[in-house]
């Protein structure tokens, strides 16, 4: 592979969702952390609109953890997810479907000769799910799992990743999402997701699988929630162009993350503010994420 490709394929977009990316060629389609107060509980039959706005600073880390002069990211992202309980059951849990619609504005700084920094605002991947199933176990539990499928319709650019917020190519991201919550108050959620990709048929590149969680502790006060949140990633496969490996460790990437989040409950809606410092990275950038998050049923 040519010398001014393989840096390419290095600094390769940052964004929606990512905002923190490039353990593989492309960003990160599921924003890491987006999850935290009752992650696992599927409300009830009716329509629900969440709004996820979130800021990501950060340096790119090589494989031994090293900061890689010259790259780093900046996005300001807002998702918007709609999503429709129905009043059907599947298996004795309630049967719901959504969609999330993403758009991103990012600025990368490459050490990349001709390419060098640039900024660039559009759409991401778009996420469907036709296939989430709820139950809850009174008084405490609540289990939800499902399917999401991420879309290629975000901007991209095979030749400059200054200008490419998708990562063109699909996934398919099996998830089991739990929640505790007793009488007290006392709070414990996690999401669990398998990440798996499809080849940018562009680039003949092929990222690696993914398992990665976003998680919780908390406590409720009347409407006031408070808690320790964030995630973890570790890649489970090697990257590969061509069919090979990328050397010299298939640029496997690791990433957790934590912080306070805190939640506000008013009139059947939720506000909720996080913070994620992010440590112990290699082959992604490392740097700190911070989200605005409205939920809300209409």
């Amino acid at each position: 592979m040519h010398k001014a490709h393989r840096l390419l394929l290095l600094a390769a977009p940052a964004l929606f969702a990512v905002t923190s990316a490039v353990a593989k060629e492309g960003p990160d389609q599921y924003p890491n952390g987006s999850e935290n107060f009752m992650a696992g509980a599927l409300p009830p039959p009716g329509n629900y609109f969440i709004n996820y706005l979130g800021y990501y600073e950060g340096d790119y880390r090589d494989n031994k953890g090293d900061k890689v002069p010259g790259l780093s990211v900046s996005a300001t992202f807002d998702a918007l997810r709609f999503i429709h309980v129905t009043g059907h059951k599947i298996l004795g849990g309630d049967w719901a479907v959504h969609a999330i619609v993403p758009v991103a504005y990012q600025r990368l700084h490459t050490p990349i000769p001709g390419i060098g920094s640039g900024s660039t605002f559009g759409l991401g991947d778009i996420v469907i799910d036709p296939i989430i199933i709820g139950w809850h176990f009174p008084p405490d539990w609540h289990l939800t799992v499902g399917l999401d499928i991420y879309l290629p319709t975000g901007k991209y650019d095979a030749n400059d990743p200054t200008q490419s917020i998708g990562a063109n190519y699909y996934s398919f991201e099996p998830i089991v999402a739990f929640t505790y919550l007793n009488q007290g108050g006392f709070e414990v959620s996690a999401k669990l997701m398998y990440n798996i990709k499809t080849k940018n048929n562009d680039t003949d590149y092929h990222s690696g699988q993914e398992f990665h969680m976003d998680y919780l502790v908390g406590q409720h006060f009347g409407p006031w929630g408070v808690g320790l949140a964030g995630y973890y990633l570790t890649q489970t496969t090697d990257d590969e162009v061509a069919g090979r490996k990328v050397p010299p460790d298939g640029r496997r990437g690791k990433v957790f993350a934590y912080g306070p989040a805190v939640q506000y409950n008013h009139k059947g809606t939720s506000f909720i503010a996080s913070w994620n410092h992010e440590v112990g990275v290699d082959n992604r950038f490392q740097g700190n994420k911070f989200f605005l998050k409205l939920v809300t049923g209409f």
